[in-house]
């Protein structure tokens, strides 16, 4: 088993969660198939991690890359940066910046 985190990225947990849903419980190559046919900043940022899992899978534990399976795909709420946006009338409306922390895993297929 292997992972990879990527903390304080830049968008949304909603919005990654989206599509980390599509990848998980699949095979590492059909992930990465899926992950590059998708038009999304979330998209190009889970490849990339789960790119790191799996090198870390393949150096620290010697596991075939084929035989791998993305098993648990978490996103996690990071800090929100606040904004402040001016308004008519002297008001003022808050800006929710949002970050999401994402961990990859993966592991060996048992068959």
């Amino acid at each position: 088993m292997a992972h990879a985190v990527l903390r304080r990225f830049r968008q949304s947990p909603r919005k990654v969660r989206m599509v980390a849903d599509m990848i998980r419980g699949r095979h590492v190559a059909e992930a990465l198939s899926i992950l590059d046919l998708q038009p999304r900043k979330a998209a190009r940022m889970l490849s990339k991690v789960l790119s790191s899992a799996v090198a870390n899978a393949t150096t620290n534990d010697k596991a075939d890359a084929d035989a791998l399976v993305v098993t648990k795909v978490n996103i996690d709420p990071g800090p929100t940066e606040k904004r402040w946006l001016a308004r008519s009338m002297g008001r003022a409306n808050r800006i929710n910046r949002r970050t999401s922390h994402v961990t990859v895993v993966v592991d060996v297929v048992q068959e």
